[in-house]
């Protein structure tokens, strides 16, 4: 058990608790001011805490929605039953709210997601959301590249941009109504457009100029803004850091964004980990590049090792590369039910569960049970 959360986060803990006696205080009303005017600036402090003293999050995608051989068990999770906690961070993905769809592109219902949103808030923990939503223009997946809608969709007045405005409508009202038992909107994490850099997703690189990429980003603020969310931290992650400048710009601004992160894969197992080392120093340092001088909140949007081949990939891999930087929170990706080899957190009785639950018992990495109230 890790007896050391002080620092950032206790003074964090004591600001949200002046908060709650504003009337009693003017200092507590200012501090409030600042720290408590909306439920993502509460969470963006709250992240800001964690990084101070130099704290992880961890996170998983679908964690209890379903894992190595089970979907839908309640109370379920993989890492619960190998780390012995939920994870810090739960990600969830929007793909088929644009469609008005009452499940999502895994199968899992919209209502269920709501639900384990609220659960994983009252326990302490983070939620995110990405979205995989569909090409508007082809009507296919969003690794649909057949047809490359951006260039109209950010025209106004377009059939395109009115079709997009309808779908980010749809996203932002389904953040909106996010809540706790008292009625409180839950603020997440929204990382829209990710993996920009790359050409698999039909909003990639190759798809829309730099300025067509934000100005997709300013269309997606526009559009939350008129639906009044006030529940959303924004995530800008992309996944390839080079020399050619295209990182800073396609970058849609400070204004935009509150956290940078990357997603970055363990591809090829044992023979490729110095490669993964490598690409990992080089965009996370791209991040502290770009984030430099500025309050932006970085973080590890996505990695993982699929089948965690190797046993000690989560102590002797992970750990000390994201040790190395301010990373807010760290997520891998799921554990599918339906697919025996494509899984990123161990799950009990396997090789690497020991070495696991160590990472999981690490001074630096926090999980659900482990965050301030």
């Amino acid at each position: 058990m890790k007896h050391f959360l002080c620092g950032g986060i206790t003074a964090l803990a004591i600001a949200l608790t002046s908060c709650g006696n504003a009337n009693k205080q003017a200092g507590a009303a200012e501090a409030c001011a600042d720290s408590c005017a909306t439920p993502a600036r509460a969470l963006i402090n709250r992240l800001h805490a964690v990084v101070a003293d130099s704290l992880i999050l961890f996170g998983h995608h679908d964690d209890t929605a379903y894992g190595h051989e089970w979907k839908y068990e309640a109370g379920r999770s993989d890492v619960l039953e190998t780390a012995g906690s939920y994870p810090a961070l739960m990600n969830w993905d929007l793909g088929l709210i644009e469609l008005g769809d009452s499940v999502q592109l895994d199968g899992v219902p919209f209502d269920f997601i709501r639900r384990e949103v609220a659960a994983q808030d009252a326990r302490g923990g983070i939620n995110s959301l990405s979205w995989h939503l569909r090409n508007p223009k082809s009507g296919g997946d969003a690794w649909d590249v057949s047809m490359e809608p951006v260039h109209e969709i950010v025209v106004p007045g377009t059939a395109m941009n009115d079709t997009l405005r309808a779908w980010i409508g749809r996203a932002a009202d389904f953040i909106g109504s996010l809540k706790d038992e008292h009625g409180r909107r839950i603020p997440v994490l929204f990382r829209p457009w990710h993996e920009h850099h790359g050409n698999w997703f039909w909003w990639g690189r190759k798809f829309s100029t730099p300025e067509e990429h934000k100005a997709l980003w300013k269309l997606t603020r526009d559009v939350f803004d008129e639906h009044d969310i006030d529940n959303v931290v924004w995530v800008y992650s992309y996944d390839l850091a080079d020399d050619s400048g295209e990182t800073e710009a396609r970058y849609p601004g400070h204004d935009m964004v509150d956290v940078v992160g990357t997603d970055i894969y363990h591809f090829g197992g044992e023979p490729a980990t110095d490669h993964f080392r490598a690409t990992v120093h080089r965009q996370l340092k791209a991040l502290q590049d770009l984030t430099a001088g500025t309050d932006k909140i970085m973080a590890f949007t996505e990695t993982g090792l699929e089948s965690v081949t190797i046993p000690t990939w989560y102590t002797e891999v992970l750990l000390p590369l994201i040790k190395e930087y301010p990373v807010a929170y760290v997520c891998v990706w799921r554990n599918a039910w339906d697919k025996p080899e494509h899984y990123y957190a161990p799950y009990k009785g396997h090789p690497a569960a020991d070495d696991f639950r160590k990472f999981a018992q690490d001074p630096r990495v926090l999980m659900a049970g482990e965050l301030p109230e």
